[in-house]
């Protein structure tokens, strides 16, 4: 995996995560317009906080798109938690090239969300996958 580098820009996003969720961050990426925040393990509720009040008041602050996935050392279960909100029924990994695959089984009225417009939350997922795991690939079936 290579070393995480953080814009000043970045560093500042999580700073200010951390000072209004209380939260520990693990890594922050915009992407898809949106700013992703993982945090730490068991963290999540704390971030995330009632209802998603401390989320969506960060959305006002920042004027952005906010998502916050709880981080896992193990990449099926990181998987399984980028599409939290989709309630997967399974992730299976495979070896693929250089890297591996994840498919994450959803429920298929829910497949469409899950991936998103053209793609867009398959695009985030990849990018967390790839920056902490060694998978380059994911599609949800």
């Amino acid at each position: 995996m290579p070393e995480l580098v953080l814009d000043n820009e970045t560093i500042g996003y999580i700073r200010l995560f951390e000072e209004r969720t209380g939260a520990r961050v693990k890594d922050c990426l915009e992407a898809e317009e949106k700013l992703v925040f993982l945090v730490e393990p068991g963290e999540i509720h704390k971030a995330v906080g009632p209802g998603g009040a401390l989320v969506d008041r960060l959305k006002g602050m920042l004027k952005k798109e906010i998502q916050v996935v709880e981080y896992s050392d193990d990449a099926e279960t990181l998987a399984r938690n980028i599409f939290f909100a989709f309630s997967p029924r399974s992730v299976e990994i495979a070896p693929k090239g250089r890297g591996r695959h994840a498919t994450v089984t959803v429920d298929p009225a829910w497949k469409a969300r899950a991936i998103g417009k053209a793609g867009k939350n398959l695009k985030i997922a990849r990018a967390i996958l790839t920056r902490h795991t060694d998978i380059h690939s994911v599609s949800v079936a």
